[in-house]
């Protein structure tokens, strides 16, 4: 039985297991519920208590007000002044509410599950641009988590530490050391404390990051206060700021003190406008760019609650509200604390002090309080959400071994190895050593990972899939561009090598994902969108413009068994010209009569077939009562619009035996790794293809089969072809093409006797037909646009085409050649010419008809000569196209001297010949004898191709 396909996809990722008695078949449920037993089992011992508040409201808030909000809000209106800072929130901002109505809009289309932004990106685009995006958005957190650290330790330098400088310290609390590695050594020690809160769990860290966040906010209440209520008092720089770092001090003297003169005019007046001088924590140059960098990180926390979507009760309700709830207020609370201190910091102070606001507080511990708390948090917060985005690509197995040891978790479910592994890189990042040196590199892997989100959305909503119904509806796909084109605009403002070197990063992970992981089921949002563009461009392809200088072969092969049809799939794989290729089958049998479609079992084995032979092809399999109905039907349906077959190829009906070609991959790699050829083997490890022993083989008994094994008679097969010309479908019938190796045909050994030359013969005239030469009918024409097309093919540019001219004495042979050779001129076809007499074989064939005549009293030897002259005289196409009148008079004789002619006169022998084929004979009595003689025609050619063309193929014209 097989199954039912499932009518709603309810998650973006599901899987069954069929082997638990507890879990229906999938049959049973037309709706895919979320998750495994294994999972659900899981859920149980640990519920998700989440709220949205808890869960995504506070992480996004601190992760959010950060760095920014205590330490780089002053540099950001003293560099830039207050309208370029005001632009710049309005740029970040946009840039994040784009993105944030894109991470609405994916995570209310289904259930999520932990890993976040990596999770909605990897179920919408594919594994490849998940697995690239997951990573970046791992390095980001990684990369942004030490951010956090380092200004945290800025922080505690710049209140606990001892001046670099070597100045008296203004403050009884300065005896930490300073310097590069002292500072090292801090951050050391506040990434351990926020590993172990990690190991701890995500509950833990939940409780402590809402006791950060009440913190925060008082903190954030008296510094607003503050501005209100302290008087206007002067500052003393800190020691870095006022060090001139050249020799002999002749560098520019750098003011020693700050003002915090309260609200005036003049101190806003004078921080409208951009000032950008040195950084005194770096030593570089601010620009537009680099500020931004800087600014931007206070709004890279917005995936803070998607990250935990693992432990939320409800992601697709709470992400959406907790994010945008955040979003809003940090917009706010970042524009008025700028105008704030726009209007009551002069700008030496902005510039030279980045703590200025613990020195203009009420109580100066309160901001130290709210630095060390929101930096902290928003450390832990990026370290947790790195663990869990490593754990989801480690669970999904995209880069197999290499990350199997991310999955392992403790009995809580916290992945224990993910968080080490994620902590050992923040450390090796905590070497960059100061906060603005890696703050570009982390606003890029955000910005990188904010346009995926976009163009996942985008995706989704181009492709139209009926599936993609988001309750969250307040975005286009205009939204989705806008945060494309901003987020890579700034990208490559704030640093184009930085971006460029990401980027090309990530498309280095796309490819190697592509190649070496497996298929994944969580469905690929390109195949969507090359539905939707096929779709739509197949409705522009209008069969009424079709033009015979576009013809292009559109071939459907019917293949009775692959087995021993390798070599004619590839070669008709090399002649169809960039046009349709269909692979058909018919399988015998009465759907009435049968519990299920016995066709939906065999698709996996043809498209597997399809893959391993490498060949362009679609897959059309049918079920009817007979072969030659079933091809009817394939001939009638397949393909869509202006993409039909008009060639039909069938094997050719004789009585060899064939041979199993079809070596399964999958056995012959249990066979090399078991030498014995164990059957344990082959059950570990099934079969690729599934396709039944040939005839002939005694493990074979198929009903279906009539006499020796064949599924037709010839009667049938001969009406399969007469149905085909009826349909105006061109024919070609192969031969010989058992054995045929398109690598070895292709490489000859240089000690055969054309030294390594491939040669492909042409005999485009009827050789049933003595009594008539013609060479510019419509199929003599379609038998030199095959030739032609195949020789266009890379492999066979080498192959000369070889081109056999019959001639009789008598007639200018001269004459016909050169008449030959302007044709082919005309007709852009480079071949060789060969003038073949063939009077001993036109004799037999006259013969045959004067012992015909002696056997007809009524007709006197006058009245067949009449007869053969008027035969000479008709040129029309459908006579030479025709099946001789006289089929019975044709004689085996003249037969097989044709077949001696045509083997004799090829030296070196070809690799394939392309012959005439003559319709069928109107009278189907004669069906056996029609297919006798193309038998003895072709009899130990080789690779042989019988084709009838029926449609003009070939101009001159341009």
């Amino acid at each position: 039985m097989t199954e039912r396909t499932p009518l709603l996809h309810y998650r973006l990722s599901t899987s069954v297991n069929e082997s638990d008695p507890r879990v229906p078949p999938p049959g049973d449920d037309p709706v895919q519920r979320p998750g495994t037993p294994r999972q659900r089992s899981s859920q149980q011992r640990q519920p998700k208590k989440l709220s949205i508040f808890f869960g995504v409201v506070i992480p996004t808030l601190l992760s959010m007000f950060s760095v920014v909000v205590f330490l780089r809000i002053g540099f950001v209106v003293g560099q830039s002044g207050l309208y370029q800072a005001i632009a710049m929130f309005l740029v970040a901002y946009f840039i994040i509410c784009m993105t944030v109505l894109s991470i609405c809009a994916i995570s209310t289309n289904g259930a999520l599950d932990a890993g976040g932004a990596y999770y909605m990106i990897s179920r919408a685009l594919g594994p490849e641009f998940g697995g690239s995006i997951g990573i970046m958005f791992f390095l980001a957190n990684v990369c942004g988590s030490a951010l956090y650290v380092l200004g945290l330790v800025e922080a505690i330098v710049a209140t606990f530490g001892v001046p670099e400088d070597g100045s008296l310290a203004t403050s009884a609390y300065q005896v930490l050391p300073s310097g590069y590695w002292w500072s090292l050594l801090y951050a050391t020690g506040v990434g351990l404390l926020c590993l172990v809160v990690c190991l701890v769990g995500a509950h833990i860290y939940a409780k402590a990051t809402f006791l950060i966040f009440l913190v925060v906010m008082f903190v954030l209440g008296t510094i607003f206060v503050s501005f209100f209520a302290v008087g206007p008092r002067t500052i003393i720089l800190p020691g870095s700021a006022t060090f001139n770092p050249t020799v002999n001090g002749t560098g520019p003297v750098f003011p020693t003190t700050g003002n915090f003169t309260g609200f005036k005019l003049d101190t806003l007046l004078g921080n409208l406008r951009a000032d950008y001088t040195v950084d005194y924590t770096t030593g570089t140059m601010m620009t537009f760019a680099t500020v931004f960098a800087v600014m931007f990180n206070g709004c890279t926390g917005i995936m803070a609650g998607s990250n935990m979507s693992g432990e939320l009760k409800n992601p697709s309700y709470s992400i959406p509200r907790g994010t945008i709830t955040a979003v809003i207020f940090t917009f706010i609370i970042y524009n008025l604390l700028s105008v704030l201190v726009a209007c009551s910091c002069d700008r030496v102070l902005l510039q030279r002090d980045y703590s200025f606001l613990r020195d203009i507080n009420i109580w100066n511990p309160f901001v130290t309080i709210g630095v060390y708390s929101s930096t902290l948090s928003a450390a832990m917060s990026n370290l947790i959400g790195a663990s869990r985005i490593l754990y989801a690509l480690a669970r999904d197995d995209l880069f197999g071994k290499v990350l199997s040891p991310a999955k392992k978790t403790s009995h809580s479910g916290n992945p224990w190895v993910s968080v080490l592994l994620s902590w050992f890189l923040v450390q090796l990042v905590l070497f960059s050593g100061k906060l603005n040196t890696i703050a570009s590199i982390v606003t890029i892997f955000f910005l990188l990972v904010y346009a995926a989100v976009d163009l996942a959305c985008l995706a989704l909503e181009w492709a139209s899939a009926p599936n993609f119904r988001p309750t969250f509806r307040y975005f286009t796909w205009h939204t989705c561009v806008l945060g494309i084109v901003g987020c890579a605009v700034m990208m490559f403002l704030i640093n184009a090598i930085y971006a460029s070197a990401s980027i090309a990063f990530m498309l280095l992970l796309l490819l190697l994902i592509h190649y070496l992981s497996p298929t994944s089921s969580w469905g690929y949002i390109s195949q969507a969108l090359i539905f939707h563009q096929v779709r739509k461009y197949l409705l522009m392809l209008d069969v009424r413009k079709d033009h015979v200088k576009f013809w292009r072969p559109q071939i459907l092969l019917m293949v009775s068994n692959p087995r021993s049809s390798v070599g004619l799939i590839t070669f008709i794989n090399d002649i169809k010209k960039s046009g349709l290729y269909v692979l058909g089958h018919v399988q015998l049998g009465d759907l009435s009569t049968l519990p299920s479609d016995p066709l939906q079992s065999q698709y996996d084995s043809w498209l597997s077939l399809v893959d391993h032979l490498n060949i362009k092809a679609f897959v059309n399999l049918t079920l009817a009562n007979s072969v030659r109905h079933g091809i009817q039907h394939l001939l009638f349906i397949s393909g869509l619009g202006g993409m039909r077959p008009n060639t039909l190829v069938l094997g050719f009906y004789d009585d060899s035996l064939p041979k199993d070609k079809l070596i399964d991959p999958s056995l012959c790699t249990s066979q090399s790794t078991d030498p014995s050829g164990s059957l344990q083997e082959f059950e570990q490890q099934p079969p690729l293809f599934h396709f039944s022993s040939l005839r002939g083989s005694s493990d074979r008994k198929d009903c279906g089969e009539i006499g020796d094994g064949k599924v037709l008679g010839p009667q049938e097969y001969v009406s399969i072809i007469a149905d085909a010309m009826k349909m105006l479908k061109n024919v070609v019938l192969a031969r010989n093409f058992n054995n045929f190796d398109r690598a070895q045909v292709l490489s000859p050994p240089s000690s055969s006797p054309g030294k390594g030359a491939v040669y492909v013969d042409v005999w485009p005239v009827n050789l049933l037909r003595p009594d008539s030469c013609s060479y510019v009918d419509t199929c003599s024409l379609f038998l030199l646009q095959l030739a032609c097309i195949l020789n266009m093919v890379r492999a066979w540019r080498k192959a000369t085409l070889r081109l056999f001219l019959c001639v009789e004495e008598g007639r200018s042979v001269r004459g016909s050649e050169e008449k030959l050779g302007q044709l082919l001129k005309e007709l852009r076809i480079k071949a060789q010419v060969y003038s073949v007499p063939w009077d001993q074989q036109v004799a037999l064939h006259w013969q045959r008809q004067g012992e015909w005549g002696k056997k007809q009293p009524s007709q006197s030897p006058n009245t067949i000569k009449e007869e053969k002259e008027a035969v000479e005289e008709e040129n029309d196409d459908d006579y030479v196209n025709s099946f001789p009148s006289n089929a019975t008079r044709l004689s085996d004789d003249y037969l097989s001297a044709v077949n001696k002619l045509i083997l004799d006169s090829a030296t070196p022998a070809p690799a394939v010949r392309f012959l005439y084929l003559p319709r069928p004979p109107a009278d189907t009595r004669r069906y056996t004898t029609y297919l006798h003689q193309l038998e003895l025609l072709t009899q130990d050619l080789g690779p042989t191709l019988l084709i009838h063309g029926v449609t003009p193929v070939i101009t001159t014209d341009l």
